[in-house]
C-alpha cells in the first residue's frame, strides 16, 4: 500500500522542506513574493485610487477615470499580446531565462519609481487636456505593467529548471502560497496614505518590488542549458501561434472550451482591474475599507482554489466550471445592483471564491481534453487567449464608462453588467464542450 507523503518525506530523495528552502527553489518563489506587491498593490489598489482622487471631481469624472483605468490597462496587454510571442523565441534561441527576467523586472520597477515622482511634481502643464504630471504617471503605469507582465514569461518558464517532474506541483503550489503573503505584506504601503493621497504608495511598492526581487536576481544562479535553436527568426513565435491554433482547431472539444474560457477570463480580469474604483466611488467604501474587502476576496481565492480541487475530484472539471460560472454570475449581479455595502461584501467573497476556483478547475478541464503530446501547446495558445482576453475586456468597459459618463454612478453599473454578458457567453459555449477528449477532425 502506497503510503501519503508527508512533510518530512522524500520527494524523490528531497524532503518537501529541503525542496523550498534549496536556494533555487527559494529564490524562484521570492520573486513571485515580489511582483505580487506590483500587481496587488499598483494595478489593483493604489493606482486606481490615485487617478480616481486626481479626475474624480464629480460622478462623472469618476466615470472618465474608469475610463482611464480600463485603457491603460487594455493598451499595456495590447503590446503585451503584440510582442510576448517574440521572448520565446529569445529563450530558445539563448536558453537563457533570467538575462532578461532581470533587466524587464528592473525597466518595471523603475518605471513604478517615475510614477511616483510624476505625481509628485505639481505643474500646470497640460498635453491632450489633460495635467502633464497625471498623463506622466498614466504612462510610467503602462510601462511598469508590460515590463512586469513580460517577466513573467521568463519567470514562469524558470520552473521547469528547479525540480523534476514529481516536485515541480510542489515548486508551483509553493509559489503561489508564497505569493498571496506578498499580497499581504505589500499592504504595508497603505501606511503612507494621508489625506487620501495615494501618490506617496508608489515609490515603497518600488522599493518593495525591488528588495524582494533581489534574491532571484543575485542567488539564483542559471543553469547552462543549449539553445533549442539558434537559427529561429524573429517572427517565428508567430508562425508558432498560428500553427497551433490551427492544430488546436483538431480538437473541437479543447477547441470550443478555449473559447469559454476567453469570455470567462475577460470577465475576471476586468473585474480585477475595476474593483477598487467600483467599490470607492458607487459603493462608497473607504481606502481601508477597501482593503480589508480586498482581503477578504484574497483568502476567498485561497479557500475556493482549495475547495474546487475537491469538487473537481469529485464530479469532474465540466460540472466544476459549470458551477464557477454560475458563482460568478451571481457575484457580477450582486455586484452590478448592489445597493448596500453588506451586498458587496457578500460579491466580493463570491467573486474571490470563482477567482481562485477557475484556474484550478480550467487547468484541469485542459488536461481532461488534450493529449498528452499536445498538452503544452494547449496550454500555451490558453494562456496567450488570456493576455487578448485582458485587452477586450476592459476597453469594453472603459468604453461603456465613458460614453455613459454623463449619468454618473450609473455608468459603472451598466459597465460592470456587461461583463455578466461575457460570463453568460462563456457557460453557453462552454455547455457544448464535451465530457471527455475527442479524437481530431
Amino acid at each position: 500500500m502506497a503510503k501519503l507523503e508527508s512533510a518530512s518525506s522524500p520527494v524523490r530523495g528531497r524532503s518537501v522542506w529541503a525542496l523550498f528552502f534549496s536556494l533555487p527553489v527559494f529564490a524562484w518563489a521570492m520573486y513571485d513574493f515580489a511582483n505580487t506587491i506590483f500587481s496587488s498593490n499598483i494595478v489593483t489598489v493604489f493606482y486606481p485610487f490615485y487617478l480616481k482622487e486626481t479626475l474624480g471631481s464629480s460622478e462623472e469624472m469618476n466615470q472618465i477615470a474608469s475610463t482611464f483605468i480600463t485603457y491603460s490597462n487594455a493598451l499595456s496587454s495590447l503590446f503585451l499580446v503584440l510582442l510576448s510571442p517574440l521572448f520565446g523565441v529569445w529563450i530558445d534561441r539563448t536558453g537563457k531565462k533570467k538575462a532578461y527576467l532581470v533587466p524587464f523586472t528592473l525597466i518595471a520597477i523603475i518605471a513604478t519609481l517615475l510614477m511616483g515622482a510624476s505625481a509628485l511634481w505639481e505643474t500646470d502643464q497640460e498635453w491632450l487636456g489633460l495635467n502633464t504630471s497625471i498623463l506622466g504617471v498614466i504612462l510610467c503605469f503602462m510601462i511598469a505593467k508590460f515590463f512586469y507582465n513580460s517577466s513573467l514569461v521568463f519567470y514562469d518558464s524558470m520552473i521547469s529548471d528547479l525540480g523534476n517532474e514529481r516536485e515541480i506541483p510542489l515548486i508551483s503550489g509553493f509559489g503561489v502560497a508564497v505569493g498571496y503573503v506578498g499580497t499581504l505584506v505589500g499592504l504595508i504601503a497603505f501606511l503612507f496614505v494621508h489625506d487620501n493621497h495615494f501618490e506617496s504608495t508608489f515609490i515603497p511598492s518600488a522599493v518593495m518590488f525591488l528588495i524582494f526581487s533581489l534574491p532571484i536576481m543575485l542567488l539564483y544562479k542559471e543553469k547552462q542549458q543549449k539553445p533549442v535553436s539558434s537559427n529561429k527568426s524573429l517572427i517565428s513565435g508567430y508562425r508558432e501561434i498560428w500553427a497551433t491554433f490551427k492544430e488546436a482547431r483538431k480538437y473541437q472539444a479543447a477547441f470550443t472550451f478555449m473559447i469559454a474560457y476567453f469570455f470567462f477570463n475577460d470577465a475576471i480580469a476586468t473585474a480585477i482591474a475595476v474593483m477598487a474604483i467600483y467599490a470607492n466611488t458607487v459603493m462608497g467604501f473607504s481606502t481601508g475599507q477597501f482593503i480589508l474587502l480586498y482581503l477578504v476576496s484574497t483568502v476567498s481565492s485561497v479557500i475556493g482554489s482549495f475547495l474546487f480541487g475537491y469538487v473537481t475530484r469529485s464530479i469532474g472539471p465540466k460540472k466544476a466550471v459549470t458551477i464557477v460560472a454560475l458563482i460568478l454570475i451571481v457575484a457580477i449581479s450582486l455586484a452590478a445592483l448592489a445597493t448596500s455595502q453588506s451586498i458587496f461584501w457578500v460579491a466580493g467573497s463570491l467573486y474571490g471564491v470563482s477567482m481562485g476556483a477557475m484556474w484550478v478547475t480550467s487547468r484541469t478541464l485542459i488536461v481532461q481534453l488534450t493529449p498528452e503530446e499536445k498538452r503544452g501547446q494547449f496550454f500555451g495558445l490558453f494562456a496567450f487567449s488570456g493576455k487578448v482576453s485582458s485587452i477586450v475586456g476592459p476597453a469594453l468597459y472603459g468604453s461603456i464608462t465613458w460614453a455613459l459618463a454623463s449619468t454618473g454612478n450609473l455608468a459603472s453599473r451598466v459597465a460592470l453588467g456587461s461583463l455578466l454578458v461575457l460570463v453568460i457567453i462563456g457557460l453557453i459555449v462552454h455547455m457544448r464542450v464535451p465530457q471527455k477528449l475527442q479524437n481530431p477532425i
